[in-house]
């Protein structure tokens, strides 16, 4: 069994940017550059059959190109509660596209699907008990965020377990976007 998600990765000039405001909040763990991602759908625990048919799925997606930015930020959860810090990201009717195929991928191979709408982001921070005065007034000073927008000519079928510092994920494989970068 492969816990199995596809996602669109931050590239690095992106990364880079979002780290520099990985800070003050306590209890807050961070999610490094390299794990940046815009989750497309999640698949969850499949065979390595399946998983085989999942990376036909996505191969077959023929999509073109596309420019994405993100902007603002956001929490999931509510006061005391609040359990992730993520940033946002510009309405996008391509990415919905992408996001989309991905998830009729999976429902295809008969795989139980995530039942809630698509709201694309990226996860900056996982909190434990950060003081949600601090967590409101971290998302008042980056509210403003707004990355340059970048060329999504790839997206990725990631793996990931669970390791002492969070969440771990590897790239499967990687599927071009467009006819022009097969």
């Amino acid at each position: 069994m492969i816990r199995l998600f596809a996602a669109l990765p931050a590239p690095d000039e992106i990364a880079q940017g979002l780290a520099r405001r990985q800070q003050g909040l306590p209890r807050a763990r961070w999610s490094p550059p390299e794990r940046l991602h815009i989750t497309l759908s999640f698949y969850g625990e499949i065979s390595e059959t399946v998983a085989a048919d999942l990376d036909d799925a996505l191969a077959a997606i023929d999509l073109p190109a596309f420019d994405i930015a993100l902007q603002g930020v956001g929490a999931f959860g509510e006061g005391p509660d609040v359990r992730a810090i993520w940033a946002g990201v510009e309405e996008n009717a391509a990415l919905t596209r992408l996001a989309a195929r991905c998830e009729a991928a999976g429902k295809r191979l008969g795989l139980r699907m995530e039942p809630r709408t698509y709201r694309p982001h990226m996860t900056l921070a996982y909190l434990r008990r950060s003081p949600a005065d601090r967590v409101a007034a971290w998302i008042q000073d980056h509210n403003l965020l707004k990355s340059p927008p970048w060329r999504a000519d790839h997206f990725a079928l990631y793996s990931s377990w669970k390791g002492p510092d969070g969440s771990q994920y590897d790239v499967e494989r990687v599927y071009r976007l467009g006819r022009d970068s097969r």
